[in-house]
């Protein structure tokens, strides 16, 4: 068997998998590119099969948070299995579209363009980004922006992007969740990286999805001061919050804290992005009763377009 068709037999929710990608693009492209590209196929198809679900009544005694999140699951292990086994061509189309791409992407690209954490340029496929749209809620963690911290004054949201546009790509194909959907929560939590958590010394936490650090938390944290709305009325309380060693550890963490909570079935490989919002929302994200609002106007905003089509 070929090694791109090993990728089909893995779970959906193989943590290794976007790895494993990432080091098939830099050790043979070619197999990479065509990896990429039944995977794009694969979301195609779990969007059909989700289309397929959403019309299907749901009422019943087996209908509940835990069923509806395994069902999701299995609908994109399937639609995993049918662009590896009964693929409609977008495959092809995508793979070629991208070779093409890839040819441009030879020289060295501009420091902008690459990860903090890895040397890897965006994939040329970042040049075509899907429309925006929904949002939905999530589990607890730090229920609101923490407070602005000083950053480089230059920082801007194109910068941003940049930084993690490579992580938000790996946390969308363990989550289901468009790639700009995530960027767009880590903005709203972050201030687009000018309040992200620093440590005593100075040192940044990375944590730019205001996870809090709860007793099942055995690594390092932060502690600061941060808004919790109690009643619908905002209250200073000093909180403490994740850290870790860079972006790419902070989006999978947050990718497997919506995988590993039912709470966040309605999240799991929601493509509209008012829907994403609120249900993020509706399973206790935060408690910012305006969460969902704030989260869908960055979505829907030019803010965002014009950082993903500049950077």
């Amino acid at each position: 068997m070929k090694a791109p068709e090993l990728a089909t037999q893995r779970l959906v929710l193989d943590p290794a998998a976007a790895g494993d990608l990432r080091n098939r693009l830099r050790t043979d492209p070619q197999a990479g590119v065509r990896q990429a590209a039944r995977q794009f196929e694969g979301m195609l198809l779990h969007l059909m099969l989700k289309s397929m679900r959403d019309a299907m009544p749901t009422s019943g005694v087996l209908d509940s948070e835990q069923s509806r999140f395994f069902s999701a699951i299995g609908d994109q292990q399937l639609a995993q299995e049918l662009a590896a086994q009964a693929p409609l061509g977008f495959a092809g189309l995508i793979e070629r579209q991208l070779a093409r791409q890839q040819v441009g992407v030879a020289a060295p690209a501009p420091a902008a363009l690459t990860s903090a954490s890895s040397a890897q340029p965006l994939p040329p496929a970042r040049r075509s980004l899907p429309s925006v749209g929904a949002v939905q809620p999530a589990p607890p963690r730090p229920d609101t922006a923490p407070p602005a911290v000083p950053v480089d004054s230059a920082q801007r949201p194109r910068d941003f992007v940049d930084r993690v546009w490579p992580h938000a790509l790996e946390a969308a194909t363990r989550t289901g969740v468009p790639a700009h959907f995530l960027i767009a929560q880590s903005a709203l939590e972050s201030g687009w990286g000018k309040r992200e958590l620093r440590t005593a010394d100075g040192s940044p936490s990375f944590n730019v999805f205001g996870i809090k650090a709860g007793r099942g938390w055995s690594g390092p944290t932060v502690e600061v001061q941060t808004t919790e709305f109690v009643d619908g009325m905002p209250q200073t309380v000093r909180a403490k919050f994740r850290a870790y060693g860079s972006y790419a550890e902070a989006f999978r963490d947050y990718a497997q804290l919506l995988g590993s909570h039912p709470r966040y079935a309605a999240v799991i490989g929601q493509q509209d992005g008012v829907q994403f919002a609120r249900s993020l929302q509706r399973a206790g994200y935060a408690t910012d009763p305006m969460y969902a609002d704030k989260l869908a106007r960055i979505i829907g905003g030019s803010t965002l377009r014009q950082a993903l089509s500049a950077a």
